[in-house]
């Protein structure tokens, strides 16, 4: 779809079009294929218990999770799928580091900002349930080169939220 944000153009793809399984790897080399400015993860989280809701969203951590949830939910999306390495076109292995570190450092920090904006407009929609941006190693956010986030819209296991989830209106909102 073409569409404009701010008289800017814009064009989304999705990695997929229906309810069927997309390695996480392929997820991020669809992304760099299409030449993909950002990279968005959207999903809906669940819980043993009704009780937590509100939306998340989480960056890649260069060292480690954010929190013992963020850690938690990491591991949980990583036991889909393992994700490939990179190869960056450097024979010397410590130019290869060199530049994996500042291109992934780099990444952290766009999709830290790209990450706060959209807390900011998710909390006009809905609630959050952590106000700031979280860490995490998810495998879906470790394109060195694109700036990606992982949205958690709400948790589908509090009933009130998965009412929510299910209207057009609200998917549309948010």
């Amino acid at each position: 779809n073409a569409a404009s944000i701010n008289g800017n153009p814009m064009r989304a793809f999705l990695t997929r079009d229906a309810d069927f399984f997309v390695p996480l790897h392929v997820r991020v080399q669809k992304a760099q294929r299409v030449k993909a400015d950002l990279f968005l993860s959207i999903h809906a989280d669940a819980f043993f218990t009704p009780r937590p809701q509100g939306a998340s969203v989480f960056a890649l951590s260069a060292s480690g999770a954010s929190s013992a949830a963020a850690r938690w939910m990491a591991n949980k999306e990583n036991a889909a799928d393992a994700v490939g390495g990179l190869n960056v076109g450097a024979k010397d292995a410590q130019v290869q580091r060199a530049l994996l570190d500042m291109s992934t450092t780099a990444q952290i920090n766009d999709s830290l900002k790209l990450g706060s904006a959209l807390l900011g407009e998710i909390g006009k929609v809905g609630r959050l349930h952590k106000p700031s941006v979280e860490q995490a190693g998810f495998a879906v956010l470790k394109a060195p080169d694109i700036p990606s986030v992982l949205v958690e819209t709400a948790f589908i296991s509090n009933p009130d939220e998965e009412a929510r989830l299910r209207s057009e209106a609200y998917q549309e909102q948010l």
